[in-house]
């Protein structure tokens, strides 16, 4: 367990990758085209992207070198999504890497030819962007985000607070997370055995989130699980910014909602799977099909717990589950 008081990270990666003095590519360098789901002004994405140009350079890509890259944001937003896959398309790159299901389904609508490497994608074979996880078949494959007792671990982590929650609000967007069914079901489940009632609330814009989690502000018991989406990180300030104010103790997705004062999250190490995906990139530059290339599924996880939140929201975490973050902010 590491103790941290502040979150450094990220902005030392986005000074990283602005300190760069890019060199005019070889001849001959290679195309990519990369859609990201953040906005650009985004830390987290900033760092994502810094992820994927450490992971190609371990392979002896170095972008403005022996690669062009061409990046897109975007921003959560279903018509940039749209416009920004025509345009990468169109660019003909080598290869295509899509972070998140918008982007990678976006790419997958406007080409079947162009080699596409997807990482932070919930459920890629319901979502139909590969036939299986060992045989994608087609153009595309990469890294899922999901296993599904990492939302049965959402609850159980619920269930180590005192005061005890007895009821769940699960928030998520039906738009960006077509896959919510997947999470719900291990959920409830998993609530079954802990005694915990949960209640589904879609939501769509920032009224829909502040309506649905004040309706149960300061309720005895009541707590809330956010699903992991690109619509829930873009709105991570309003969506946690409810939870506190309403003294709702919530369980999160990604690291970057407790960076924003959040009481906990729990869910796959993204910095690390896009990394990974660079390994793909690599093979397929070289001349390896994504058709044979297996989508993996997630192997490294982290816990992070808030005890500045928690003290906050007068509630306490289990001395059990704090001996199992990965960080504890003070």
């Amino acid at each position: 367990m590491r103790r941290r008081t502040i979150f450094g990270g990220a902005l030392g990666a986005v000074a990283w990758s602005r300190s760069i003095a890019w060199a005019q590519p070889a001849a001959g360098a290679r195309r990519l085209g990369v859609l990201l789901p953040f906005r650009s002004d985004d830390s987290i994405g900033q760092t994502r992207a810094d992820d994927l140009r450490r992971g190609l350079a371990a392979h002896g890509w170095q972008e403005g070198r022996n690669l062009l890259i061409d990046w897109r944001w975007g921003a959560g937003d279903a018509a940039l999504f749209e416009r920004h896959a025509i345009e990468l398309v169109a660019l003909a790159p080598d290869v295509l890497v899509a972070q998140s299901s918008p982007s990678a389904r976006a790419l997958q609508r406007h080409t079947n030819k162009i080699p596409i490497v997807f990482s932070i994608v919930t459920d890629p074979v319901g979502q139909h962007l590969v036939d299986s996880l060992t045989r994608p078949g087609g153009n595309i494959t990469g890294f899922s985000d999901f296993d599904a007792p990492m939302a049965g671990k959402w609850v159980e982590m619920l269930s180590q607070i005192a005061p005890p929650v007895s009821k769940a609000t699960v928030i998520f967007n039906p738009s960006a997370a077509s896959f919510a069914g997947l999470m719900i079901q291990p959920i409830a489940d998993a609530a079954k055995a802990f005694s915990i009632a949960i209640e589904s609330v879609p939501v769509n814009d920032d009224a829909e989130i502040e309506r649905a989690i004040s309706a149960h502000a300061k309720e005895h018991g009541r707590g809330v699980i956010v699903l992991p989406d690109i619509f829930s990180f873009v709105h991570r300030d309003t969506i946690v910014g409810a939870a506190n104010q309403g003294e709702l103790p919530a369980i999160y997705w990604h690291r970057a909602f407790v960076a924003s004062g959040g009481l906990m999250s729990y869910g796959v190490d993204s910095g690390e799977m896009v990394r990974r995906s660079a390994d793909y990139v690599d093979r397929i530059l070289r001349g390896a099909k994504p058709a044979d290339l297996p989508v993996q599924n997630p192997t490294k996880f982290e816990l992070l717990i808030s005890l500045k939140t928690a003290k906050a929201l007068g509630v306490t975490i289990s001395p059990s589950l704090l001996a199992t973050a990965d960080e504890v902010i003070e």
